[in-house]
């Protein structure tokens, strides 16, 4: 749920972040998707690309802007600090896309993310904000949540509870064009200290190159990874 400051043009506008955030648009989308009206919208919209926290993409449509990832550099945080001495390493090893994810109440957010210098990718803008319902990120996360939350998404969500158990035994997921057409990821668990469950490592890419079976191919990349974050919190 967002909260609300009392100042309603900066809640607006770090409205528009948050909706922009879970997947870029254009103006009329973006006006559906916020509530405000088109004038509104674009104002906010274009004053936030000022400030470099919007920009455009060919298409036309809004993405989070590069001052999100440079706000970002200067926060203190030991995941982030752990993930930049370990996912250049998986990335290439692998030569695909890979992201670390955080749960935020039901949703994931991407905290983290490096893609390949060349050929197809699977972009996922740090700042990005996913639904826990579909995507091999999903799964992880969901599968070492609470019950609550577990009962609030697997109602609408593309896999069972069968297979977050699976999850759990084997320790990583996998999906084939669940998130996104065309794209398979796989995904583990990263944990803190005590052993919590704090965020989910993925590597993702092209069904075309990653394959239908991506976790047959980098389950075993991944899961080092994953430890060697562990290690370094």
């Amino acid at each position: 749920m967002r909260q609300h400051s009392g100042i309603g043009v900066l809640d607006k506008a770090v409205g528009l972040l948050h909706t922009i955030a879970e997947s870029p648009c254009g103006l009329a989308e973006l006006c559906e998707r916020s509530g405000l009206p088109r004038a509104t919208a674009y104002r906010l919209a274009a004053a936030l690309e000022v400030h470099r926290l919007l920009a455009r993409d060919d298409e036309g449509r809004w993405r989070l802007g590069p001052a999100v990832t440079e706000l970002a550099a200067h926060v203190s945080d030991p995941l982030l600090a752990a993930a930049s001495g370990v996912l250049p390493l998986l990335r290439e090893t692998t030569g695909e896309s890979v992201q670390l994810y955080r749960r935020e109440g039901t949703s994931r957010v991407c905290v983290a993310a490096l893609e390949p210098a060349a050929g197809l990718r699977d972009t996922v803008p740090v700042g990005a904000r996913l639904p826990m319902t579909a995507g091999s990120g999903a799964k992880v996360l969901l599968a070492y949540s609470d019950a609550a939350t577990q009962k609030a998404v697997l109602p609408s969500a593309m896999f069972t509870d069968r297979v977050l158990a699976d999850v759990r035994r084997r320790g990583w997921a996998q999906s084939v064009a669940e998130r996104e057409p065309g794209v398979a990821s796989v995904s583990a668990p990263v944990r803190d200290g005590r052993g919590a469950v704090i965020a989910a490592i993925s590597v993702s890419g092209p069904i075309d190159r990653i394959g239908r079976r991506p976790g047959g191919r980098w389950a075993a990349d991944l899961l080092a990874a994953s430890e060697a974050l562990t290690r370094r919190l």
